[in-house]
């Protein structure tokens, strides 16, 4: 594994693979901005880490499809990402009850604009272990990569409530995730997904990206936050695309 990802990153054009680099080394310091200067800035470390993100992401596609299927597929999620959340975060519909504090800056209509960011940042990844599987582009494809990308909120939803940026009305059993909130994601991200039709995808560096994920998101949570219970679970969900996409390059 080690070497597949040495020479993903090398085959990586200069700019993309900058990117990549900037963004591991800022989650690495994430914890250590909190430890030497504080809530505020971890909360700047966060919101950094998902720009990074999502240019990397974003960086792997253009190279990949140019311009306009770019700027298309970035638009379907992240607007349909903002559309839901606002829809979801008003009506309760189809994530269940929930609502944003005013901790992630700036907000419209009651959403951080980082939120369908943090979509963006992670659907493509998913798309990537979709065909990695599936091979193809079919029904069977689309469920996968909305397994692959529902699978990370098991991790995420119980941080950012540990973290004060939004809060359940009717908190569930899930670390207090309702468990409507990943039908939600699933039938969302498939949504998105057979909208994007995504072909011709950059599969190797958006694999590396989800897995980069994977691991410290299970790092961080269990080692640095304190969340050892959806670090396990989180792991285990994600781990499970990973090692299967793993097995099918």
């Amino acid at each position: 594994m080690l070497t597949w990802i040495v020479d993903t990153f090398t085959a990586l054009s200069i700019v993309p693979r900058f990117i990549l680099l900037v963004w591991v080394l800022e989650m690495i310091s994430v914890p250590i901005l909190k430890w030497r200067w504080g809530m505020r800035a971890e909360r700047t470390g966060i919101i950094l880490g998902v720009l990074l993100q999502a240019t990397a992401v974003i960086a792997a596609l253009y190279i990949a499809w140019g311009v306009w299927p770019t700027l298309r597929a970035a638009l379907i999620i992240a607007g349909l990402g903002w559309v839901m959340e606002y829809v979801g975060s008003h009506t309760g519909w189809p994530f269940g009850r929930y609502h944003y504090t005013e901790r992630l800056q700036p907000q419209l209509g009651g959403v951080p604009l980082l939120i369908p960011l943090a979509w963006l940042m992670m659907l493509p990844p998913a798309w990537a272990v979709g065909r990695l599987i599936t091979g193809g582009t079919s029904a069977s494809f689309i469920l996968i990569a909305a397994l692959a990308f529902t699978a990370w909120d098991l991790f995420l939803d119980p941080q950012m409530i540990a973290w004060g940026f939004w809060m359940w009305d009717q908190p569930g059993s899930y670390f207090g995730v309702p468990w409507l909130n990943y039908v939600g994601w699933l039938l969302i991200s498939a949504v998105m997904t057979a909208l994007a039709a995504p072909d011709l995808l950059p599969t190797a560096p958006l694999f590396l990206i989800y897995g980069i994920t994977w691991f410290f998101q299970a790092l961080g949570q269990f080692f640095f936050w304190k969340l050892r219970g959806p670090a396990v679970t989180g792991a285990l969900g994600m781990g499970i695309w990973v090692v299967w996409a793993w097995l099918m390059l």
